[in-house]
């Protein structure tokens, strides 16, 4: 009888650590699945990672600053909200959707990344998920931008020294000037999200070929 409480105990105690140490996979709705297909897996976790601490709601490509939702996407919303707290407090930012893209920041990166450009030039370019999603994947992918590979920088392992390099863009990522609860916890949620996304991969390379392809463009 007490042996039988004792590995009760015991195994109640290991579902608690296992409860705990996969929490951020399980309680972050911002790290759920991109909507794009593409991308290898190192940058597409962490682009889930960055989302996790940057715009960790049920619906982060809706998000604005502050917690609201924009009604649509067929542009990035331009609504300056007021900073209520941290360095910024009094001033207002207009950071969007899941990676909260200040408008101005938004609009360069279109010129460059966004595979539908307005044809007109007094457009804007839409912000719909997939877009968002396009468009970090391209700028996250530009070496030339961050003054590295990134990607290969993930593949050896260095993930750290990519979330100081990105902190300037993103300050919740550990390094910046505005961290959250979050940000201490990122190398780990990136690790998990990695294992996630590397399955993914193995399993779409297991695809017959018109069936990966039918994958790949839903």
């Amino acid at each position: 009888m007490v042996w039988r409480t004792v590995w009760t105990v015991i195994a109640v105690v290991v579902m608690l650590l296992l409860v705990w140490w996969m929490r951020p996979t399980w309680l972050l709705p911002g790290t759920q699945p991109l909507v794009t297909q593409d991308g290898d897996p190192y940058l597409r976790a962490l682009m889930r990672t960055i989302s996790a601490s940057e715009a960790n709601v049920l619906r982060p490509y809706h998000v604005l600053h502050g917690g609201d939702l924009a009604a649509g996407l067929d542009a990035h919303p331009n609504r300056c909200v007021g900073i209520r707290q941290g360095p910024n407090r009094g001033n207002c930012s207009t950071a969007a959707g899941r990676y909260q893209l200040l408008y101005g920041t938004w609009t360069g990166l279109a010129q460059r990344y966004h595979p539908k450009p307005p044809k007109q030039a007094d457009s804007e370019p839409s912000f719909e998920a997939i877009y968002q999603d396009t468009v970090v994947l391209a700028w996250l992918s530009d070496r030339r931008v961050w003054g590295m590979d990134v990607s290969e920088q993930l593949r050896q392992g260095r993930i750290r020294p990519v979330l100081r390099r990105l902190s300037g863009t993103w300050t919740s990522l550990g390094y910046g000037i505005e961290d959250n609860i979050m940000s201490a916890q990122l190398p780990r949620v990136y690790q998990q999200l990695l294992a996630m996304e590397l399955e993914r991969a193995r399993k779409m390379e297991l695809l017959p070929a018109g069936q990966a392809q039918k994958q790949t463009n839903p």
